[in-house]
């Protein structure tokens, strides 16, 4: 019988939730999903000094907004590592009675000065297991330096054969165990390291497949040894090339913005995120704009590319323009409020206006951000003119055109539509004998504070008779002070 697939996440709460992780997650959630097996969320917080709950609760926000949603975890206080760290100490105390792991009394002087002898004979430096011959009493305590207990505990790894990793990114692995050295898995304060309660926490959760970076490849054979010795049949394991930055450097902040937060506070989509980190070390022949659905029928680890994957934040803001020109608009309406209510504006309260506005708009922004900045002279009275703009364009000479359009839209009968707009500036151009661009520009400069925005027609249609006309008669004031 085939045993239901079972995948973790598993994000420390000592800051933001960065891509290259998010990624990790995201490729074990849509494995979890493509073979309809159940999705974990564990929050490793062992490191108590730098755990928040401020960052879990972004990390949780940031995987609500992404839609990778979990079907085991917080708020649950079994998946929370801190809480297990009995269940850690239990394992070692095991581990320690069967003499698969030893206690240690190097000093820490004693292993730097190992170490650095190591290096002057450019050695590796492993523990030369001086301790592990040592005897011990079969009820030998886990370490307590409080209670002068002033050693660590180091697991015993075989001293012969290989550890065998097949993983489903990589292919076969194979590590010679004599080259592995016997590792501290306690702390000499009583802790457990994190590599130990990993891997009891992932069997006893029964995953069945760990997903994560190549970093951590290191640490599989000796994961795997330690669940060999526990009793324990280890989780596949699918190593994930690094997310690297343009300059080929693992991705940092020095590369921009790194974190999930960040792309969700500029106003990206979360499915323009999940796209194109999908996409980061996986492909699906040439197709490169994918739904969620998509992603998860599609996707398995053979597709899975064997070489690092480079950040391209021109790619990942080209998605999010995909996917904002696509939005229904009565979606971005809904999507776009938050970002104007950060600017500290008022949100309209007429969605339909707000609709017809994001409308001239929406084919132009890339980000909700961008669109609110975008539709700042539609949101607010008092917008700032371009001084080069209206040293430019707002000259003496269109004082007159401009009082002109301004009476003519005032006195149109209700409010005026783009044809009645069209009208009246076709009165005013033969009235003053003026090209479109002679009377446009100047226009646009006195209604949205610039030269740039969607055409002129559209804009006062949206706009509306009365802050046409209010900003068409500020723009002559400004041109003829005494007008």
């Amino acid at each position: 019988m085939t045993v239901p697939v079972r995948t973790r996440f598993a994000p420390s709460p000592t800051g933001s939730l960065h891509i290259g992780n998010v990624r990790s997650g995201l490729f074990a959630y849509l494995y979890a999903r493509h073979n309809h097996g159940q999705f974990i969320l564990r929050v490793d917080d062992t490191d108590r000094e730098r755990s928040t709950k401020q960052s879990l609760e972004e990390i949780l926000a940031d995987l609500k907004w992404l839609g990778m949603e979990w079907d085991e975890g917080p708020p649950d206080e079994a998946y929370f590592q801190t809480n297990r760290v009995e269940r850690h100490r239990e394992a070692a105390l095991k581990l320690l009675r069967e003499r698969k792991a030893y206690p240690c009394y190097c000093s820490a002087e004693e292993l730097d000065a190992k170490r650095k002898q190591a290096e002057r004979e450019r050695r590796r430096p492993v523990y030369d297991r001086k301790c592990r011959g040592l005897d011990f009493p079969a009820d030998l305590p886990l370490p307590d330096k409080s209670a002068g207990r002033n050693y660590t505990i180091r697991f015993a790894m075989p001293l012969d054969g290989e550890t065998i990793v097949d993983d489903l990114v990589k292919g076969r692995m194979v590590f010679q165990n004599s080259e592995l050295d016997d590792f501290i898995i306690v702390r000499s304060d009583g802790s457990p390291i994190y590599n130990f309660a990993s891997i009891l926490d992932d069997v006893d959760m029964q995953i069945t497949h760990i997903v994560r970076g190549d970093d951590h490849v290191s640490n599989t054979p000796r994961q795997m040894q330690m669940a060999y010795a526990l009793g324990f049949t280890p989780p596949a394991f699918a190593h994930l090339p690094q997310v690297l930055g343009p300059d080929g450097s693992p991705l940092s902040k020095r590369h921009g913005a790194t974190s999930v937060i960040a792309y969700r506070e500029n106003g990206y989509f979360p499915e323009a995120m999940l796209n194109y980190l999908a996409r980061l070390g996986w492909s699906h022949g040439d197709q490169e704009i994918f739904s969620k659905d998509e992603l998860i029928n599609f996707f398995g680890f053979e597709a899975c590319g064997k070489s690092a994957g480079v950040f391209n934040a021109e790619k990942l803001l080209w998605l999010n323009f995909h996917y904002l020109k696509e939005r229904p608009l009565p979606r971005l309406v809904a999507e776009i409020k938050p970002f104007i209510a950060q600017r500290g504006w008022p949100i309209p309260g007429d969605d339909a206006w707000l609709e017809k506005a994001v409308a001239t708009l929406h084919e132009r922004a890339k980000t909700l951000v961008e669109l609110v900045d975008f539709a700042s002279f539609y949101l607010k009275d008092d917008i700032a003119t371009d001084s080069k703009a209206a040293a430019k364009f707002l000259k003496p000479e269109i004082a007159e055109p401009l009082r002109a359009l301004a009476a003519e839209i005032e006195s149109h009968e209700g409010e005026v539509s783009e044809a009645s707009v069209q009208a009246v500036f076709e009165s005013v151009l033969a009235r003053f004998n003026l090209k479109l661009g002679q009377l446009a520009q100047p226009v646009r400069v006195a209604l949205t504070g610039g030269t740039v925005s969607p055409g002129i027609y559209e804009v006062i249609a949206v706009l509306g008779k009365r802050r046409t006309v209010d900003r068409l008669n500020a723009a002559v004031r400004l041109i003829v002070p005494t007008a």
